[in-house]
């Protein structure tokens, strides 16, 4: 029996042949495709200005510090999250204040955040998890309200829509992930996208070591010009090569969210009604590009989420346990930036899971993680 992933890139001969015109060219790192590629990002997520980085990580590192925060300073954030959304503000010094999340989308809400804010917080960092997009518009007003930063962590949100409008059109700076757990991905490689020109103008010298002279254009001159550093920057660059895979996944996200929704509405139908079942489901605010599809396992189902996962390991199906919570973890053990209660984030990463959903995932492949998570239902019956 095929093991089941729980993820795979749709990927084909049009980003092999995207790579090979780029390593045709003799230009491989960061330039004129990468360029092009932050040009059509910005365009489609309806940003003014788009700079590709290394990794999310570094386009979030890169968000806050244009953003201003600075060391000493609180940054308020979902536990709920991958580690790296805490890990940003604490390269820079700053302190990772975390706040709880509603049960629904497993997103943060004005109300969490400002159950959080301390008299040092600067910028808060809202994250669209999973694909599930979050309620920008009162954080906006909060942040407004409060003179903070607002920097969405849209790793998972490319093709996710708030109102309308794609996810991170209304934070002040924005972060993208291109990991192949992604739809959209470049191997390794990240985005921050703003409307504001300094912050951009910014951030793209600080990836670049903070010269004042871009690599592209030292490299395009007979007569290099002589470069300056006016701050400590960082290496945080794209290659071309990414740049060009990122290209053609970017034409074929569309069809990638159309087919994603497809198959988690059939998940929606199918595990509907199961007692002790939860499928995520989209807000009446926005659609999730379903980047996770993940249900939460309660009583009376008969399995725990432990249960469930060895069950569909059993079958031949590997899902994977619920997002993380970052203040459980020993990196954050004893963190003084845990200064409220987190209850629903405890229970979300304790009983939720993740089922198996990608672009080439087949029918019959779908049928098999149904008819698994049914099975497990029926124990019931037989007593278990």
């Amino acid at each position: 029996m095929d093991r089941i992933s729980v993820m795979k890139p749709w990927l084909g001969t049009a980003e092999s042949d995207a790579v090979a015109e780029v390593i045709a060219s003799g230009w491989v790192a960061q330039g004129p495709r990468t360029a092009a590629f932050e040009q059509a990002f910005a365009e489609h997520q309806q940003a003014g200005h788009a700079v590709a980085a290394s990794n999310c990580t570094t386009a979030l590192h890169l968000a806050l510090k244009v953003a201003g925060v600075q060391a000493g300073d609180d940054v308020v954030l979902p536990s709920f999250s991958f580690i790296a959304t805490a890990n940003a503000p604490t390269y820079l010094g700053a302190r990772p204040v975390f706040a709880d999340v509603e049960e629904t989308t497993g997103n943060v809400t004005a109300q969490t955040i400002e159950a959080a804010l301390t008299p040092k917080t600067t910028a808060i960092i809202a994250v669209d998890q999973g694909g599930m997009p979050l309620d920008l518009e009162p954080l906006r007003r909060l942040c407004d309200e409060r003179g903070l930063a607002l920097v969405e962590d849209a790793a998972c949100g490319a093709g996710s829509t708030y109102r309308g409008a794609p996810v991170g059109v209304g934070a002040d700076v924005s972060a993208w992930s291109f990991h192949p757990r992604k739809l959209l991905t470049t191997g390794e490689g990240g985005m921050l996208t703003t409307n504001n020109e300094q912050w951009a103008q910014r951030a793209r010298r600080l990836r670049e070591h903070a010269m004042d002279v871009s690599a592209a254009d030292r490299h395009g001159s007979t007569l290099a010009p002589q470069e300056s550093y006016g701050e400590i920057g960082y290496n945080f660059r794209m290659t071309d090569m990414q740049a060009a895979v990122g290209l053609v996944q970017l034409s074929k996200l569309e069809q990638m969210v159309v087919r994603r929704r497809e198959l988690a509405a059939r998940y929606q139908q199918e595990l509907a009604g199961v007692p002790g079942l939860r499928c995520v489901q989209d807000p009446e605010y926005g659609t999730s590009n379903y980047q996770s599809f993940w249900i939460e396992v309660s009583r009376p189902f008969p399995l725990d989420r432990e249960g469930l996962l060895a069950k569909l390991a059993e079958d031949g199906i590997s899902a994977r346990r619920g997002i993380m919570a970052s203040h459980l973890q020993p990196a954050y053990a004893g963190h003084s930036g845990y200064t409220v209660a987190l209850p629903v984030t405890e229970r979300l990463t304790a009983n939720t899971l993740i089922l198996p959903l990608y672009h080439d995932l087949r029918e019959e492949e779908q049928d098999r993680v149904i008819s698994s998570v049914l099975s497990a239902s029926a124990l019931t019956a037989a007593g278990a």
